[in-house]
């Protein structure tokens, strides 16, 4: 049973503090799929996702939400920033290109199941073609020693590991050709991925043929090596590549989720049309619009539909507003979420309670030169507080400030650790102060700057 709304919060509760109605509007989305799925067919085709906006600071969790989110279904996610993108005509990325993205994600997804399905197999043939070799080898040095014990002792050390650096000399399939790839889409515009690749052409011809062997070459290899290439070639073999394009095309469509960040940046500010800048934001508008709306895109594994995948926008809204984006895309976007700003309370609990805190990570990092870590928790209160009063005298980075101030607190532990004896460091109120004295006085006296 897929996880309900409520699980949904809970597993990003785990990583992200706080933002509880920006979890909520994204668990609520992510079950309506469920839904949706178990409708009958003619009542499913009816019913389209509702795309969500959130509106909030920088570094207050809006792309994690969203990446967590897709991590959690192990749905096809891409992250795209809509100042990348340009209107039809101009040179620049196209708006389309984001979809091509998203089904590249979804097929390398697809392709990493199917080759864990059948690596099982793939290993079992690989193991016969590399005991083949390694009993060659060895016969040119024991000729009295029958075969069949040669092969008995061989697979017995191969699959203990003893031979991984063994030289042996195995015939493998040439490298496929690698060819120009001529761009498409004109006026030198990107077409993502959807350029004509002579070098592909070429491969797909020569693989059609039935009767045309691959060429082979003879090459001195280790065990170890071969045993990966010669997995990838078995997989590759076993594995049906038009069926994993339409299942990852299927997934796309499906369950795919697309993040597009800085959509404040293509508003037009103040409302209303312009000229310059004003008119080519308002154009990308227009072209992003029906792909939201729901259109086909062809990308070189075969045409999408758009109509049922999830689009998650974010911005800050500083100087614009979400009412400056134009009708018709603001109606394709029925759910609005304000993201809060945080707090050192907020950036206290981002430092002890989640999986990926930072504080963690620095832990494991320095446990590698036997530097053993510990934080006092009045230490990481000053952290916090040192954060926010940062974040109000200076630029605004929400939580990413917590790794400018723990980079710049951990310095000198970073810089002269080695791993030569293990030492114990705690991080209490003192070392704070010392070694964050030049930022705390720069702190102060910005306040008193008008």
């Amino acid at each position: 049973m897929p996880l309900t709304p409520a699980q949904i919060v809970a597993e990003l509760d785990k990583y992200i503090i706080g933002q509880k109605d920006a979890k909520r509007a994204v668990a609520n989305a992510l079950r309506n799929r469920y839904r949706r799925s178990m409708l009958p067919q003619e009542v499913r085709d009816e019913i389209t996702p509702k795309n969500i906006i959130m509106k909030g600071p920088t570094g207050v969790g809006k792309t994690e939400i969203a990446r967590r989110l897709a991590k959690l279904v192990g749905a096809p996610f891409v992250k795209v920033e809509a100042t990348k993108y340009t209107e039809v005509g101009y040179v620049g990325r196209d708006v389309e290109s984001m979809v091509r993205d998203l089904v590249a994600v979804s097929i390398r997804m697809v392709m990493e199941q199917r080759q864990a399905d059948v690596e099982k197999k793939a290993t079992e043939l690989v193991e016969k073609r590399l005991v083949d070799a390694i009993v060659n080898e060895k016969k040119k040095l024991a000729v009295d020693t029958s075969l069949e014990v040669l092969r008995a002792q061989s697979e017995e050390e191969y699959r203990s590991g003893k031979l991984d650096n063994m030289m042996i000399e195995l015939e493998t399939n040439e490298p496929a050709i690698k060819g120009m790839a001529i761009p498409m889409g004109g006026m030198g515009g990107d077409m993502g991925g959807m350029g004509i690749d002579l070098g592909n052409i070429f491969n797909d011809i020569m693989g059609s043929m039935p009767n045309m062997p691959k060429k082979k070459k003879n090459r001195h290899i280790t065990v170890e090596a071969a045993r990966k290439e010669l997995i990838a070639e078995e997989s590759e073999r076993l594995i049906d590549k038009e069926d994993v394009h339409q299942e990852g095309i299927r997934l796309a469509e499906q369950q795919g989720i697309i993040f597009i960040d800085e959509i404040d940046k293509i508003a037009s500010k103040g409302g209303g049309g312009g000229s310059g800048p004003e008119v080519s934001r308002e154009g990308v508008q227009r072209d992003i619009l029906p792909i939201v709306e729901g259109s086909t895109v062809i990308t070189k594994y075969g045409s999408i539909k758009t109509d049922y995948i999830l689009f998650i926008a974010a911005g800050a809204f500083h100087i614009s507003r979400v009412q400056d984006l134009i009708p018709e895309l603001q109606g394709r976007f029925p759910i609005r979420v304000e993201l809060e700003n945080l707090g050192k309370e907020e950036f206290f609990k981002i430092l002890t309670q989640p999986e990926n805190a930072v504080t963690k990570q620095y832990t494991e990092l320095l446990k590698v030169d036997n530097v053993h870590l510990t934080f006092d928790k009045e230490a990481l209160r000053m952290v916090a507080e040192i954060a926010e009063q940062e974040n109000e005298t200076s630029e605004n980075l929400g939580a990413r400030r917590l790794h400018n101030i723990m980079e710049i607190l951990l310095d000198d532990i970073s810089y002269n650790a080695c791993g030569a004896e293990k030492k114990t460091i705690k991080i209490d109120k003192a070392f704070v102060k010392d070694n964050m004295a030049s930022l705390i006085k720069k702190t102060d006296l910005r306040k008193y700057v008008l």
